[in-house]
């Protein structure tokens, strides 16, 4: 058996929503509903969170999260990478632990509607595949074949020169987008090359419905709308 650290990561500052972890999204914080996929994923060997605030550490611990130290600020800017986090976790609990997962999946706490079986579905396709990695994908919403690039006068032109921008849509090529759900890639790997997609990436590809990215106010809505009516 691979043992797989699950990861979420969520900073106390958010520009876009002031606050966005913990914002409430149908009777609980947007954060909850990624705790909650965690604790209920039945392949994932711990769940730790990385954060700079006390406030969402607490919210953690009270779902039953593991958070033995609070992230240091210089890894929690607004242009801190999200991989400098990583290593910081595998470096505490190397160097705390004596822990060294196999794998790490990275859980941002933007997508509330990822779900444990997505979780345990995509460790199952690593370890059968044995991957170095695993990224969540889904169906774009606009084909690049039909996308369009307009120019300083306003003029549009072909954003991708193609034989194929006059095709129905469903003759065109399938083309999926990540949905930031799940980010899963082996420890060495992470390490080495600090890459959550690196070369060889399986996808794992997830549906529309629960592939809603929280990056606006409006998808803030759509989330409490999905999951007030999911209740």
């Amino acid at each position: 058996m691979s043992t797989v650290l699950g990861l979420v990561v969520a900073r106390g500052g958010s520009k876009g929503i002031p606050g966005k972890n913990l914002r409430p999204v149908a009777g609980q914080p947007l954060i909850g509903y990624t705790f909650q996929a965690a604790c209920h994923s039945r392949a994932l060997s711990r769940v730790l969170l990385s954060t700079d605030s006390a406030e969402i550490a607490d919210a953690g611990r009270r779902y039953g999260i593991e958070v033995p130290f609070l992230r240091p600020p210089e890894l929690a800017r607004d242009d801190s990478p999200v991989v400098d986090a990583a290593l910081h976790a595998l470096t505490w609990f190397d160097q705390n632990a004596h822990f060294r997962p196999d794998y790490v999946l990275l859980l941002q706490p933007t997508s509330p509607l990822r779900t444990a079986e997505d979780i345990d579905a995509a460790i199952r396709l690593a370890v059968e595949r044995n991957a170095d990695a695993v990224v969540s994908v889904t169906p774009a919403d606009h084909h690049p074949f039909l996308m369009k690039a307009v120019d300083e006068n306003g003029l549009m032109r072909p954003f991708l020169q193609t034989d194929s921008a006059e095709c129905r849509r469903q003759d065109l090529p399938n083309v999926y987008a990540p949905n930031g759900a799940i980010y899963l890639v082996r420890r060495e790997i992470l390490i080495e090359k600090r890459l959550w997609c690196p070369e060889g990436t399986l996808a794992y590809i997830m549906p529309p419905e629960r592939s809603l990215d929280v990056d606006t106010l409006w998808d803030l809505r759509l989330a409490e709308v999905i999951l007030g009516g999911a209740a």
